[in-house]
């Protein structure tokens, strides 16, 4: 019974007999919800450290060498090329550092599996299509033998696939000499573009009438012989831009790209929540492999030849370019996106750099700069992200 003179409100029914919720107070905001500020959001990008330093180094060049002709159609083709090779192996690169793991054989793999296409093509007489297809098998498989060894012993992948570093060049000088008694082998070129297939995935250019109607429009230079001195687009672009969009949809958007960045997050945690640990971090081997060998395979066609020593040190470079972009060493975060924009600052400085006064010889101190920097920039991004 209520004390006279009091209202108490009732907690067990409304006045039609239905049962009442208890009123909560109105609260201007959960406290649970916070609000992030357009820059933190945009800071918090893995991204945004190669995005900025993509344009302070467009800044940087077209100041120091703006008019030396680095920015004309075929100087942006010298250091897009050079980008787009190297944006091949960090695509893989990154999605395998995302997932905590690191491959040092990519850079011996590009020499064996040119080595892959050359040989059969060349002294065996298979067709090039063929030598192609068995050089992808074969670096899929040594990838995912990578892979295995890995979850198999649980030992570091760093030592791993330091030991396949050295055993995939040792094996590619000693094949070399024992079937060619060289270390190069020369004639692909020919071969790949006597080939309707290869000749279109591989070799050469893409839009080479397109190219020609603007020079004689008067857009881009016209050589004596009528031909432009650009003739297009680089087949090693295309193959860049379309494997790093479907590299970048898988991670973002996809259930496969969410488990890549669980495992490499805690691989304890995501197995104990019922995610393929083994299968997505194998599978990540087999894509570097690829990578490298579709690297391989467009350099070969491309110069015409293969050489025992082609990739010399392109896994550190590959790795540079995915911190640059943003990656963790850790593992767990990451961007495609970044680690292109990486290998673009990689392949504008080591071109723009010969458009300037200054000596090619500070090339690799401008890159281990920048790495330390990105380093520096992503330490300070996680704890944020941390403390956030």
């Amino acid at each position: 019974m209520g004390v006279a003179g009091k209202h108490y409100p009732s907690h067990g029914h409304d006045a039609k007999g239905n049962d009442a919720q208890p009123s909560q107070p109105a609260t201007a905001s959960d406290e649970r919800i916070r609000k992030e500020s357009f820059f933190g959001h945009v800071l918090n990008r893995p991204e945004f450290a190669a995005i900025s330093g993509t344009v302070l180094v467009f800044l940087i060049f077209a100041i120091s060498a703006g008019g030396s002709g680095m920015f004309a159609l075929d100087g942006v083709m010298n250091w897009s090329q050079v980008s787009a090779y190297l944006g091949i192996l960090a695509v893989g690169a990154c999605l395998l550092m995302i997932a905590g793991e690191f491959d040092l054989s990519i850079g011996s793999m590009i020499g064996f599996a040119g080595m892959m296409v050359a040989i059969p093509a060349v002294y065996f007489h298979w067709p090039i299509w063929a030598s192609i297809i068995f050089a992808f098998a074969g670096s899929m498989a040594l990838g995912a033998l990578n892979g295995y060894l890995v979850m198999r012993t649980r030992l570091p992948s760093f030592i791993v696939t330091l030991a396949f570093l050295f055993i995939l060049r040792g094996l590619t000088l000693a094949l070399s000499i024992m079937v060619a008694d060289r270390t190069i082998i020369s004639g692909v070129g020919d071969l790949a573009q006597s080939d309707a297939v290869t000749n279109f995935l591989f070799h050469g250019v893409a839009l080479h009438g397109l190219f020609t109607s603007l020079a004689h429009m008067g857009v881009g230079t016209l050589l004596d012989n009528g031909q432009p001195l650009v003739p297009g687009i680089p087949k090693v672009l295309l193959w860049w831009f379309a494997l790093a969009a479907v590299a970048a949809f898988v991670l973002a958007k996809t259930r496969y790209g969410n488990w890549m960045l669980a495992v490499g997050g805690d691989a304890n945690a995501a197995k104990n929540v019922g995610v393929p640990v083994r299968r997505v971090k194998i599978s990540l081997f087999v894509l570097t492999a690829f990578c490298s060998c579709l690297f391989a395979v467009l350099q070969v066609c491309d110069i015409g030849s293969a050489a025992a020593d082609r990739g010399l040190q392109k896994e550190f470079e590959a790795i540079i370019a995915a911190v640059i972009g943003g990656t963790l060493l850790t593992g767990g975060y990451g961007s495609v996106v970044g680690a292109c924009f990486g290998a673009l600052i990689f392949g504008v400085v080591q071109i723009g750099i010969t458009y300037t006064n200054v000596s090619s010889d500070w090339f690799r101190v401008f890159l281990g700069v920048m790495l330390l920097i990105a380093v520096l920039f992503n330490h300070y991004v996680r704890r944020r992200v941390a403390q956030s």
